[in-house]
């Protein structure tokens, strides 16, 4: 037994050798800040001002460079959405989304001649994309191809948060950190500065470089409420209007699933209830 637990303790031993390079190598970002956003818990509810102004960030800031490819603008309309109107007979004839659609230009083919063209879109069209393609993209931007966001918040850890922290948390390069032109330094992404850093080994900075310049500032947007036209805000509200996006039943499942639990929880009681009348009075 003896020997058993001396072999347990050398192999964690070398395991917490093995692992410590890399934590002192600063291979990891910081953890997201909270945003505090409404749609957190299984009884949070996007708030609909919010995804108002998230929209508004994403068209007039992030849609130069991102697309949303999934995202039709119908969408936009349903229930639960930034402009649904419990008035309108669907999302399409929803009047806010046919207004912001027409304001967006779609490549189309004319019927009649053939030939490209552009027109309005329509509640029935999808988010255009900045680009024609992929290359285009890539060579646009200096070799680093903007991600899709349909599903970013999906696809990255603490979604919301992350997304938040990372666009309101750009920070000056550390003294000592080597950054290339047309990099900046952002302790939210993942990454290893080791290789860039010429200071204290056992300090390296947190996250890492990304190819994106801070896309915000204090007073960019004109919002149409009383919310602070800051990063911080703008931040949480596109930060808020890609989580949904990239689940936009999420309250709809939510409200299921608890519907479900409480019929669980009824049915618990009525089996119990069953069980005890007709095994009542009998040896078992």
């Amino acid at each position: 037994m003896t020997l058993f637990k001396t072999l347990v303790a050398a192999l964690a031993a070398a395991v917490a050798l093995s692992a410590a390079p890399a934590l002192a190598a600063g291979g990891e970002s910081k953890h997201p800040r909270p945003g505090g956003f409404s749609f957190e818990g299984p009884f949070g509810r996007f708030d609909q001002g919010q995804l108002q102004r998230g929209y508004k960030v994403y068209r007039e800031v992030c849609a130069a460079c991102h697309s949303m490819s999934l995202m039709s603008f119908r969408t936009l309309g349903q229930r639960g959405g930034p402009f649904w109107d419990p008035e309108a007979e669907s999302p399409a004839t929803n009047r806010y989304v046919r207004a912001l659609a027409a304001e967006v230009q779609v490549a189309d083919i004319d019927s009649e001649t053939g030939d490209p063209i552009m027109r309005p879109a329509t509640a029935a069209d999808r988010f255009p994309s900045p680009y024609p393609n992929v290359t285009a993209a890539t060579a646009a931007n200096g070799g680093a191809y903007p991600p899709d966001l349909s599903v970013m918040a999906k696809a990255r850890h603490d979604g919301a948060n992350y997304i938040y922290s990372l666009l309101s948390g750009y920070e000056e390069a550390p003294a000592g950190l080597q950054i290339n032109p047309g990099q900046y330094y952002n302790p939210y992404m993942a990454g290893d500065m080791t290789p860039f850093w010429t200071g204290d080994p056992e300090h390296v900075p947190y996250g890492g470089f990304i190819a994106m310049p801070p896309p915000l500032m204090d007073g960019q947007i004109t919002y149409d409420d009383d919310a602070p036209e800051t990063v911080d805000q703008y931040a949480k509200d596109v930060a808020a209007f890609i989580a949904w996006a990239s689940e936009p039943h999420a309250v709809e499942r939510k409200q299921a699933g608890i519907g479900v639990l409480i019929f669980l929880f009824l049915f618990l009681g009525l089996t119990y209830a069953s069980y005890r009348r007709i095994w009542k009075g009998v040896a078992h």
